[in-house]
């Protein structure tokens, strides 16, 4: 019997995951001889409500979407019952990627207009990887972003408390799962509940006790005594089962009784601000976990209420960014090879103009401080570094990839680079790139041209 799969994506059937478009389009340019050198540029056509930036995230993944690029005999006999022609599937199944790749960094704070990723390859290979990479890098950057406003807050009002993703029941799906606790680790969360994310990225693993563990019991005090039995001082007990004062009150009796000093307590339901002090003056100096419907808002709430705590789970709101649950990726045909040369293109469609050609993105610092960010054309002279960097030459890797700590250290070190003001968390103060005079002089006459053309 043939073992089920699950629905997961895999090697056998990785280059399925596009849309249809992407494969009749490759199937055209194949058949009419028309597989010109081009260049896709990858970016964020407008960020998320009251998001002053993201967190450039998924490279990792999207890279290796990239490496692995081939038809496996599965992907090969799907698309022939789906009636694409043997020649093209014959020259599919020797199909890998030739080009170039330019990405900024993951952990580096981006906006608007600006490329995340910049493929220049033959059109048949740089087309089919539109869904798979606005897929892989629009989701991790926008889960980043949220931690990333979530670990601001605990600094802002906090003292260094720890934040562990407990999202992953709630996330839509188990690929977004392990994802979405990767990319809360670049944003600044300490690290997971979930067992096979901790596996997969290396990261901490936390985990307290269910409510139906205490249930489970005849009373709460069986049910901490069998634990505490158990696990002793790594134990971290669920007090709010019942009543939340008198579970704590409960917890410090067993405790002493048995001779245990418990890691700590968890309160995931009620007012927690309120009821954390409360339970502060039953139990004195004992870690409190703090879970239950945990964002950015709340824990600002929390904190500036007084609530103690020494680290918050947040959960649904992390792992589906619930108060702005997508991000407009986008994936746009900047350059196109004519005559054996690559030159600039764009689409003037009613708000979605992009900027031709490839692109450079310098950012200016001043005091340790983002002034400035500007797009421009790749190689135009201006100040500040070009932030993309080639990952891919000529179909190889040529980037090594930093571990996740790094990571996440660029995104802590960068994130405190970005004015205050458009790290807001309500109304952020927009911080948009400058246009270089020599993309607003390509822009222009290419604007000029086409409008000549087709107006």
């Amino acid at each position: 019997m043939t073992e089920p799969d699950f629905g997961y994506v895999g090697r056998e059937n990785l280059p399925l995951f596009a849309d249809l478009y992407e494969l009749t389009m490759m199937q055209g340019y194949y058949r009419q001889g028309h597989n010109p050198t081009a260049t896709f540029d990858l970016f964020f056509r407008h960020l998320p409500p009251d998001r002053g930036y993201l967190l450039a995230a998924g490279l990792e993944q999207a890279i290796h979407v990239v490496e692995h690029l081939s038809f496996a005999d599965r992907a090969i006999d799907y698309l022939a019952e789906q009636g694409f022609a043997a020649d093209f599937l014959a020259h599919l199944a020797d199909l890998e990627f030739t080009g170039e790749v330019r990405a900024i960094p993951e952990g580096t704070p981006v906006f608007a207009s600006e490329p995340v990723l910049e493929v220049t390859a033959p059109i048949l290979q740089a087309q089919l990887l539109e869904t798979v990479l606005i897929n892989q890098v629009g989701f991790q950057s926008l889960i980043a972003t949220k931690a990333a406003r979530m670990r601001e807050m605990v600094e802002r009002h906090g003292d260094g408390q720890t934040l562990v993703d407990f999202g992953s029941r709630r996330a839509h799906g188990t690929d977004a799962g392990m994802k979405a606790a990767r990319a809360a680790v670049v944003g600044g969360v300490d690290g997971t509940s979930n067992v096979a994310a901790g596996e997969a990225w290396d990261v901490p693993i936390y985990g307290t006790m269910a409510h139906s563990w205490v249930q489970s019991f005849e009373t709460e005090r069986a049910a901490f005594e069998t634990f505490l039995a158990e696990y002793g001082e790594d134990s971290i007990l669920l007090i709010d089962t019942y009543d939340t004062v008198e579970g704590a009150k409960t917890a410090k009796a067993v405790a002493a009784e048995m001779d245990v000093d418990v890691a700590g307590v968890r309160l995931d339901s009620g007012d927690l601000a309120a009821l954390s002090t409360a339970v502060e003056a039953v139990l004195g100096d004992v870690d409190l976990f703090i879970s239950s419907g945990i964002d950015e808002y709340e824990i600002r709430d929390f904190l500036t209420r007084g609530g103690v705590a020494a680290g918050f789970g947040p959960g649904t709101a992390l792992t589906t960014s619930t108060d702005a649950p997508k991000v407009e990726g986008v994936y746009k045909l900047v350059a196109v090879e004519r005559d054996g040369e690559l030159r600039p293109s764009m689409k003037l469609s009613s708000g979605k103009v992009t900027y031709p050609g490839q692109k450079s993105v310098r950012r200016v610092e001043r005091d340790g401080t983002y002034e400035r960010d500007v797009l421009g054309l790749r190689g135009e002279a201006g100040d500040g570094e070009d932030l993309l960097v080639t990952v891919v030459a000529d179909g190889d890797r040529v980037y090594e990839f930093p571990d996740l700590e790094t990571i996440r250290e660029r995104a802590r070190r960068e994130r405190r680079k970005i004015p205050t003001a458009t790290r807001r968390l309500e109304e952020p103060a927009p911080y948009e790139a400058e246009i270089s005079e020599g993309l607003d002089r390509e822009t222009t006459d290419l604007r000029d041209a086409l409008a000549q053309q087709y107006g």
